[in-house]
């Protein structure tokens, strides 16, 4: 480990180094140590930082810059796409089953994204995370079948984006297209999704520079937004309710 990179002291509320601090190379890395505690875990995302590291390594801390950001009423489907949804039979909920997509994410080998970095000691902390409300998923089924689903972090009113899955083709698209509807819906302008990937790019994703991501999260994570479950509040929302086009698709 980088000699000049800052190590967390082991008091959760202790504050973390200023982004502005982290690595140019590898891109984003600001410390480590610490722990992921839930008092750690909301003070990173309030300050954009959240942890990434694979078994084995100490718990890595990441402010990347840029930063992949979604307007929520921006997450483009293709025309294509969603033609064929039109007589899709899937449903889209929220928090029915957390602990399964939490699985499925670090389940699927993925090129470019984070599922296979999902530790054991990181599922244990976003588990308990969403007892407390704070973290929440995204589920597709078809019927009573999971096909696909995303989980991430809510604070204030700003979702942090962690990982998706898709075990049939498009129901990845399909949970974050309702999950940026519903968001946006509740007034919640921005979903962060970390890191830039190519299929993040052909749904609609920006890259902000890290100071303009802060400077926008900022009054977001200070704004009324109780923690709980999201179940009642999303409700069941159909598949098929993306074949419109008012979350901004492209061609």
């Amino acid at each position: 480990m980088p000699l000049r990179l800052p190590v967390l002291p082991s008091d959760p509320d202790a504050p973390f180094p200023d982004p502005a601090g982290a690595l140019r190379e590898p891109d984003g890395l600001l410390a480590f140590g610490g722990d992921l505690s839930p008092a750690r875990l909301l003070n990173a995302y309030r300050r954009g930082i959240f942890p990434w590291y694979s078994s084995g390594q100490p718990i890595l801390w990441w402010s990347p810059d840029p930063r992949a950001v979604f307007r929520t009423d921006r997450v483009h489907l293709t025309r294509r796409f969603r033609r064929s949804l039109r007589d899709c039979g899937w449903t889209v909920r929220a928090d029915t089953a957390f602990d399964a997509v939490l699985a499925a994410c670090a389940a699927i080998p993925r090129r470019g994204q984070r599922g296979t970095w999902i530790t054991g000691d990181m599922r244990e902390a976003y588990a308990d995370m969403h007892r407390l409300g704070h973290a929440h998923s995204v589920e597709v089924y078809d019927g009573e079948r999971l096909v696909g689903g995303l989980y991430g972090m809510a604070v204030g009113r700003m979702f942090f984006g962690e990982s998706m899955f898709s075990a049939e083709s498009g129901a990845s698209k399909v949970a974050l297209a309702s999950l940026a509807r519903a968001l946006h819906d509740w007034g919640w302008p921005l979903l962060d999704a970390q890191v830039d990937n190519d299929h993040l790019q052909r749904l609609g994703v920006e890259l902000w520079p890290r100071s303009r991501f802060q400077q926008a999260i900022a009054p977001l994570v200070c704004a009324d937004g109780p923690p709980g479950p999201w179940t009642d509040r999303f409700g069941e929302r159909a598949a098929r309710a993306l074949a419109s086009a008012a979350v901004h698709p492209s061609g």
